[in-house]
């Protein structure tokens, strides 16, 4: 089955950031969309561990690890970014001040739920970090994931079965095999992995999708 790369993704997600939003990058692939922006607009990149002005990852050998994204990966300020104190970045977060946020996810559901946080496997240690306050707190809010589990199930669901992170919060699914708007009718894909059918990509997904 054709599939995106990890970069493909991430830079299909960096096309639908608009000039002049503010944007939060949660841990795990969306910390990769910021080395895909387009470098004519300008976007401001937010890490919840208060950053803001975050550019892409430094190279090899020029990490000043002092400053790291949410993640503990080493990125760069840009000219005109600022760091600050954690309980600032949580207030920008949970007022309303981020235009979107990016989070992974264990699991989403037809209807935008949203699941990124627990498992519920016995030895996993429940995480949730700020996702919770980014999934109500953003104006839109982007999930960006494998489309199915390492066993082949998939990740999109008609009702998620792990605890929720955000009820009906999502806009935009971007997974390595399609890019999928969350609308009042229903899940509709706007985009598809090179070279992959439609029906392809409805059998490996839990529930219907509809023709953009």
């Amino acid at each position: 089955m054709s599939k995106m790369t990890r970069d493909q993704m991430a830079a299909r997600a960096a096309r639908d950031i608009p000039e002049g939003a503010y944007v939060n990058l949660g841990i795990g692939l969306p910390t990769m969309v910021v080395n895909h922006l387009s470098k004519d607009r300008e976007v401001f990149m937010h890490s919840e561990n208060g950053l803001l002005g975050m550019g892409p990852a430094p190279a090899a050998g020029e990490e000043d690890w002092d400053l790291i994204n949410a993640g503990k990966q080493a990125v760069m300020l840009l000219t005109g970014g600022a760091y600050f104190h954690h309980a600032d970045s949580f207030s920008m977060m949970r007022g309303g001040h981020l235009d979107i946020c990016m989070l992974g996810a264990f699991q989403v559901s037809a209807t935008g739920n949203l699941a990124t946080w627990h498992t519920g496997a016995p030895d996993a240690i429940p995480v949730v970090g700020g996702a919770m306050d980014l999934a109500v707190g953003a104006k839109k809010v982007f999930v960006m994931m494998e489309h199915t589990t390492k066993q082949g199930e998939s990740k999109i669901v008609p009702a998620c079965t792990y605890p929720l992170t955000g009820i009906g919060c999502m806009d935009h699914i971007y997974t390595d095999l399609a890019v999928i708007d969350v609308t009042p009718k229903g899940l509709v894909v706007v985009d598809m992995a090179e070279g992959l059918s439609f029906d392809e990509l409805q059998k490996a997904t839990a529930v219907p999708l509809l023709r953009a």
